[in-house]
This record gives structure tokens, C-alpha cells and sequence, in this order.
């Protein structure tokens, strides 16, 4: 066991002390060095302003069902908590209720597990109706299965009418079937946010403006790329989860062509599969998306490990590594030394295309089917190349027509003109068949304007 002392304690209050505890665990298969996993935690931690003023990393040989940890590492803990006058313990792991009630009851503290964890963040920092009910269903998802360790009346009974609980329903029934039916009304309410959601992507659709996805792991730099590409101001700061909620702007592309770009919630190792199914309202926009940036740190430790994690969590969502819309952007490159910047770039180039070529730079992996770009979201180096990359992709992307339209119809051969790339023109007397490369929502656009078209 590993203990690291903090003193940056100073203005905060008492109640934000907090002890951040970091099992690892024999027998579980780790591909993270675990000094990495505890910063991590900590800066989960810091991120809804606690005060982190101890921290360990524990070896466990064999988890204990009752408290996870040995008794001689609840002991030792407890003592520390009580020595610091600590009121909250983060344990990065995953906890039974059980082991959750057992060790406050050791430790006379709150306890919160990894989940637990990322739950507050996400309540702090939800703004809109959407992520406030993506939040409160995921939250409530979590509680159900904890609702013992909420209560001390657990064995009162209570009668009455019927829509209060019958004979002999216990609190602990009566709160779990609120919760139940609080559930359901959430996912209701979500399910109407898909339907309007739905509409709105329409319009995108009708409008001709396809959609770019960013994604990636928390705090690679998703805000501030975003920031740089569409001139907004969305919270980009050096924090985990600084973004929650979606956003969205338009972008132009140098062939003046116009997109949606989306900002969306930040990806994380371990990432309860119930947490991803609550916020699949929001990510709907990437599964949908007609490009997805997969925003990398390039200058992360753990550069590796946090793909993996995000290509986990996109299998999730039935996005695999194969997907042709997945463009990979190694991000921060200003951070590296000027060697490894030039590597990394001219490897960028040359394997932007080479659907299946993966060549080795220290630390970073190229592997997406839709090439591969090196930018830095602070300086805008990099950026004109994206953008660049994300006109081609989507110009890829569009399919050769045959349309034949009457002489006359001035009208709907300018339109072509406008939004397509014109391959052939022949003309007869009557008409003219044109060969022209559309996208599909702008065929299917034009012959809902225009009814013409085969």
C-alpha cells in the first residue's frame, strides 16, 4: 500500500476533505499503470472541488465480499480519516452495497465507489432538461440496488390504502417501486428528447448539412478543437468532464460547403454500461453522425489506454474500428518535441488514405479507417489540414446520379450546379440528362423540391 500525502487543502471547507483510495486487484487484468489510474481518480475528484488531501494505492490479493479491502487496510484507513477529519472517501472501484454501507459504518464517513464518482460529476455539471434527466435516470439506475444502506427504518411496516402500499409493504418495497416508477417516467420524457431530436436531424437532413462527431477520451481537447474550429465558446478547461451537455454550431469547409459540428459528453475507462445506456439520447448524434473525430491526447501517458476505452465504449454503440467515418485527430502536438511532432505528422500524411497501414511513433497508434491528422487545438496548427480532410471524407462519402430535367427548368439545373459536381451533360429538344455527384440527403432534398430524378 502506497499512501500520498496533499496539502492543497487551503479554501475549502471541511466537508470537502476527501480520501481517495485506489484498490488494485490481483486477480483483474489491468492494462493501466495504477499511479496513472490514482491520478485519474484524483482529478475526479478535484473536478466537483474536493479537497484531496490523502491518497493510496492498495494491493488486494483476494477482494473481501464484505468491505472489499483487508481488515487490517480498514483499520489502517480509519484511522487516517479520523486522524484528518475526513469526510468523504472515493473508492476508484466498483463496491457492493454491501461493501459501500459496511465501510462507512467502519470508517463513519460518506463512501462513494468509481460510479458513484462520475455520477456526481455529472449531476454538477448537467445544465440543459436533457442532461438533467440523462443524469437523474442513470442516477436512479445506480440507487436501486442501494436503497439498504439509505434507510435505518427498514423494518417498519406500514398499511393504508392501497396507492400508499398494502398491509405488510415494507419501506424499503415502497421506496423501491417510487424509484421504479420514477424510471419509467424518465425514460418517457427521454424518449419524447429522441423523438424531437429526431425531428431536428431531419432538418439538418432536408437542409443538406451533414454532421461531424467529435468524440474521445475525457479532457483530450474535444472543447478547445471544437472552440478553434467554429469560433465559440464552449467550457474548454484543463478539468474532467468540463463538458456535458452537447453543443452544436455550423462550420464551414474550404469548398464552402456548410456542416453541423458536435461537441459531445467525454468518454472514461470503466464506464458502467448503464451510464452509457442513459445518455444514448445524446449519443445517438455520434451513431447517426456522417463523420466521427476521435479527439486524442497524442502527449497523454496513457495515450493507448484511453483508446482502447473509446473504441470500447463506440463497439457499445455499434461503431467498430472498421467504421470508414471514424477519423482519428492526435491532438496537442505543440506538446511534443519537434522530432516526434515532425514523425508524427508526416506519418499523418502518408497513411491518411492507407486504409489498414498502422505505422509505430512512440506512444501513439493509427488505426482509423478515415485517416489520421495531427493538430493543436491551442495554437490551430494542424487545423486547415483537418478541415481539408473532413471536406474530402465528405465528398467521398457522395454517389454519381443520373437526372434528366426538362430544358426549360432553369431552376433545378442551377440547383445542381449548386450543390453537386456535374460529371456529364447531354441535352436533347425536351431535356437534359445530367450525370452529377450528389450526397444523398441532397438528392433526396432535390427531388422533394423539384419531383424529378432516377
Amino acid at each position: 500500500m502506497t499512501v500520498v500525502p496533499h496539502t492543497d487543502i487551503d479554501g475549502f471547507r471541511h466537508g470537502d476533505r476527501a480520501l481517495v483510495l485506489q484498490p488494485i486487484i490481483k486477480s483483474e487484468i489491468k492494462y493501466r499503470e495504477s499511479a496513472a489510474m490514482l491520478e485519474e481518480a484524483i482529478s475526479l475528484a478535484r473536478a466537483i472541488d474536493l479537497a484531496v488531501v490523502e491518497s493510496g494505492i492498495i494491493t488486494i490479493a483476494s477482494p473481501i465480499p464484505a468491505t472489499l479491502l483487508g481488515k487490517g487496510q480498514v483499520a489502517n484507513f480509519g484511522e487516517i480519516i479520523r486522524e484528518k477529519n475526513i469526510a468523504l472517501a472515493v473508492v476508484d472501484h466498483a463496491l457492493t452495497p454491501v461493501q459501500q454501507r459496511n465501510l462507512e459504518k467502519d470508517w463513519k464517513c460518506k463512501v462513494i465507489d468509481r460510479t458513484g464518482l462520475i455520477l456526481e460529476i455529472f449531476g454538477a455539471r448537467a445544465r440543459t432538461r436533457e442532461g438533467q434527466l440523462q443524469v437523474e435516470l442513470a442516477s436512479l439506475n445506480y440507487q436501486k440496488s442501494r436503497l439498504v444502506r439509505s434507510w435505518t427504518h427498514l423494518e417498519r411496516q406500514r398499511g393504508g390504502f392501497g396507492f400508499l402500499g398494502g398491509p405488510g409493504e415494507s419501506q424499503l418495497e415502497i421506496d423501491r417501486r417510487l424509484i421504479m416508477q420514477r424510471i419509467s417516467k424518465l425514460k418517457d420524457e427521454l424518449k419524447q428528447v429522441r423523438r424531437t431530436r429526431g425531428l431536428q436531424r431531419e432538418a439538418r437532413q432536408r437542409a443538406a448539412h451533414p454532421t461531424i462527431a467529435l468524440v474521445g477520451y475525457t479532457n483530450a481537447g474535444k472543447s478547445s478543437l471544437f472552440n478553434r474550429l467554429t469560433g465559440a465558446d464552449v467550457v474548454a478547461k484543463d478539468m474532467l468532464f468540463a463538458t456535458l451537455d452537447p453543443t452544436m454550431r455550423g462550420i464551414k469547409l474550404p469548398s464552402g460547403r456548410e456542416a453541423i459540428l458536435s461537441d459531445t459528453v467525454g468518454f472514461i475507462s470503466d464506464l458502467p454500461t448503464h451510464l452509457v445506456e442513459s445518455f444514448r439520447a445524446t449519443l445517438e448524434e455520434v451513431e447517426l453522425a456522417d463523420v466521427i473525430v476521435h479527439v486524442r491526447d497524442v502527449c497523454h501517458p496513457e495515450t493507448r489506454a484511453q483508446k482502447e476505452a473509446v473504441i470500447g465504449i463506440l463497439a457499445e454503440l455499434g461503431i467498430g474500428q472498421e467504421d470508414e467515418r471514424l477519423i482519428e485527430v492526435q491532438n496537442k502536438i505543440d506538446l511534443l518535441p519537434p522530432d516526434q511532432r515532425s514523425n508524427l505528422l508526416r506519418y499523418a500524411e502518408r497513411t491518411t488514405w492507407e486504409s489498414g497501414h498502422i505505422p509505430q511513433v512512440e506512444g501513439v497508434r493509427f488505426e482509423a479507417r478515415g485517416g489520421t491528422v495531427g493538430v493543436s487545438a491551442l495554437t490551430g496548427e494542424g487545423v486547415p489540414e483537418l478541415l481539408k480532410h473532413l471536406d474530402e471524407h465528405l465528398m467521398a462519402q457522395r454517389q454519381s446520379y443520373d437526372i434528366d430535367i426538362s430544358i426549360a427548368d432553369g431552376a433545378a439545373l442551377s440547383w445542381l450546379y449548386a450543390h453537386g459536381k456535374i460529371l456529364d451533360k447531354r441535352d436533347t429538344k425536351t431535356k437534359s440528362r445530367i450525370k452529377i455527384i450528389l450526397d444523398d440527403a441532397d438528392y433526396g432534398r432535390f427531388q422533394s423540391k423539384f419531383g424529378k430524378g432516377k
